[in-house]
């Protein structure tokens, strides 16, 4: 820096250098680096079958004459496709819970045998409800 006659001189030339290894640095690195980010938007289901309910319901209905009477979510049930229908149900799941509900005059035999029913048809953990 050389001073004459009290006014300062500022060489830029160096400044200049420094700028354009810069842009040229900038213009380099920017097609490099990824520009977003891709993400997978869920689509529309195109099952044609009916989603199951997640919770399984085994109930258990006093009968006047004869074995009490069955259902699996409202839907009837004999006690010979019990396992199958079981079987059926949790082939395609994860997680082996179900509930078994039985009227309160009833005696336990019965639920014990679908409980029992139910652990050979794969059911891992079996509730009881009132």
């Amino acid at each position: 820096m050389a001073f004459s006659s009290g006014q300062a001189e500022i060489n830029v030339t160096p400044m200049i250098d420094v700028l354009l290894v810069l842009i040229i640095i900038f213009m380099v690195i920017v097609p490099v680096t990824p520009k977003g980010v891709t993400a997978d938007i869920p689509r529309e289901s195109t099952k044609s079958e009916p989603e199951q309910p997640r919770t399984v319901v085994i109930e258990l209905h006093a009968s006047a004459n004869g074995p009490a009477q069955l259902s699996i979510n409202r839907t009837a049930v004999s006690w010979e496709d019990l396992r199958a229908t079981l079987i059926d149900i949790y082939k395609t799941r994860a997680e082996r819970v179900a509930f078994v509900r039985a009227d309160s005059d009833m005696n336990f035999e019965p639920v014990a045998q679908v409980i029992d029913i139910a652990h050979s048809a794969g059911v891992e953990n079996i509730g009881l409800m009132r």
